[in-house]
């Protein structure tokens, strides 16, 4: 039974399960009840494919959004007694759907994808009267598929989307002139709010308490903190793309030759916006205090989380194969002291992590002469360039708890902002929602998650059949069968998970970035990062 509350009151009372949270006593509860993870959890029916986007509500995170590849926009009711079927499904996407978000006090959620637009949907009047299932407003102004949208900490109206042509656009409800008008490349003749970069993006997350700022994150590895003041407003165009900070991404090891820069799969900032986590294909996710150029933790999993070391042969945490989407979250503590990411080992990890200040105390920074006698061949190090200092974050090599459950691999992981429950999703076209009791204020009789995880199958020619099918786009109905998806991410994995960054991503200086280093000479990678041009331009 669904009970009936206005979505939007942040007033909301929480169940008593949970008023003693912010007391002294109740942490302490809190912490026992997690000492253990999350053992229990119950999948969720509804979805036909992959389930690639997630996103709780604002607040009391009454809803749970998702959505993938079978384009429909599914709404699911924490607020009832025991969750098992979406509220709502909402229509609008051509193509798969990749992000999701909820504006700052749930008026709208915002939908993106392969289609390359931005839909918008009112949902202010749930549990009142029925609701449009369609969206009220698309956006069409950009020319390659949505990475990411997110929107204003404070203003329902304000959301930011960004996309793999390397547009972040910024449109305005109030605004009728950036509704459904696609966006002119000439700037002279358009007045939408945009900033164009020469290279993909993977990401464009606003700050969440210091709403002029934004990140950005492209698939070269630049990580940048801009000022919207500087790009969307009427003056200082001319100013870097608005940036105040670039974060240091780039990998060193004494035995390679050249520097490597990891892929950037998403961007995620703790409640208050002091930290944020990067997901890195081919690496771990990585932690940075915003205020820090460098990070200072990274999250592996070298450690189950029992204690015991994990041995050659078995797999941990991987990401190699799928756009990974972390978060941070607080499990029913006074703040986000959890980071989640889902693997390609069919598995999500949730990691506690420390104080900046611990981590600061505990990272290693070398100056580069010392590089060379003072660590061993094999240490990584992040590093702005080969002249420049290492440094070499904490590694939290132990994760909190380890997510099970899944079949195939973990693509997104989300944190109820209230209730102490995680859920997932990725390949499978089922989510997962994890507990670490059997019963919750929206479930009961959950079952113990099988701990088991499934083996990756040996080479087999259907899987090689499955993933051509695909790649080719000569999928018929038959290959749209769940089985048949995961043979073909079988051996995605097999083919892409044991790969070397060093030796698939090689670093080379971009004459923008006002680089003093000369490329290697023997690196013949042509990736995004070269270029010649000034790689910003506004309209």
């Amino acid at each position: 039974m669904s009970r009936n509350l206005d979505l939007r009151n942040p007033l909301y009372a929480l169940p008593n399960q949970l008023r003693c949270i912010n007391s002294r006593k109740g942490q302490s509860s809190v912490e026992s009840i997690i000492a253990n993870g999350l053992p229990y959890s119950r999948r969720l029916h509804s979805h036909t494919s992959c389930v690639n986007a997630l996103a709780f509500s604002s607040g009391d995170g009454r809803f749970l959004a998702s959505g993938g590849d079978d384009l429909r926009l599914r709404l699911w009711d924490t607020h009832q007694d025991d969750l098992t079927q979406p509220s709502i499904n909402l229509h609008g996407a051509t193509g798969n759907i990749f992000t999701i978000a909820f504006s700052a006090q749930n008026r709208y959620i915002y939908s993106g994808g392969v289609c390359e637009a931005v839909f918008r949907y009112d949902i202010s009047t749930l549990g009142e009267t029925p609701v449009s299932q369609s969206p009220q407003a698309s956006h069409f102004d950009q020319e390659g598929s949505i990475r990411s949208v997110s929107c204003h900490p404070f203003n329902e109206d304000i959301v930011l989307s960004a996309s793999e042509d390397g547009t972040v656009v910024r449109y305005d409800a109030r605004d009728s002139d950036t509704r459904t008008r696609r966006w002119r490349r000439d700037a002279s003749e358009s007045n939408t709010s945009a900033l164009r970069l020469k290279v993909e993006l993977a990401s464009a997350l606003y700050h969440p308490t210091i709403s002029h700022l934004f990140l950005t994150a492209d698939t070269r590895g630049k990580v940048c903190l801009r000022d919207e003041r500087m790009i969307f407003g009427n003056s200082s165009r001319e100013e870097n793309g608005g940036i105040v900070r670039t974060y240091n991404t780039k990998l060193t090891k004494r035995s390679v030759q050249h520097l490597s820069n990891p892929e950037v799969s998403s961007v995620a900032f703790d409640q208050d916006g002091s930290r944020f986590a990067l997901t890195l294909q081919h690496y771990l996710p990585t932690i940075y205090a915003t205020e820090d150029p460098h990070p200072i933790a990274v999250c592996s999993g070298k450690i189950w989380p029992n204690g015991e070391p994990v041995t050659p042969g078995q797999k941990s945490y991987s990401n190699a194969c799928t756009m990974k989407h972390g978060s941070f979250g607080s499990l029913g503590t006074n703040s986000d002291q959890y980071y989640g990411a889902g693997s390609d080992d069919f598995c999500a990890y949730l990691w506690k992590i420390p104080s900046i200040s611990e981590l600061k105390d505990q990272r290693k920074e070398i100056n580069p002469l010392d590089w060379w006698t003072k660590e061993t061949s094999d240490t990584t190090a992040f590093t702005d360039g080969f002249s420049q200092p290492k440094f070499i974050p904490v590694d939290l090599s132990r994760p909190h708890c380890r997510l099970t459950g899944h079949i195939s691999i973990v693509n997104s992981v989300e944190f109820h902002p209230q209730f102490l429950h995680v859920a997932t999703s990725g390949v499978e076209k089922d989510i997962i929602l994890h507990s670490p009791t059997p019963g919750s204020p929206c479930t009961r009789d959950l079952e113990p998650t099988p701990t088991e995880v499934r083996a990756l199958p040996d080479n087999n020619e259907e899987d090689r059949l499955s993933y051509f099918r695909a790649l080719f786009g000569a999928f018929s109905e038959a290959d749209r069968d769940e089985n048949r998806t995961i043979s073909m991410f079988d051996y995605i994995v097999r083919q892409e998970g044991d790969r070397n960054i060093f030796e698939i991503r090689k670093w080379r200086p971009d004459p923008a970035d006002n680089e003093d280093e000369e490329p290697d000479p023997d690196d013949d990678s042509t990736d995004a990062n070269s270029s010649s041009e000034d790689d910003t331009t506004y309209s």
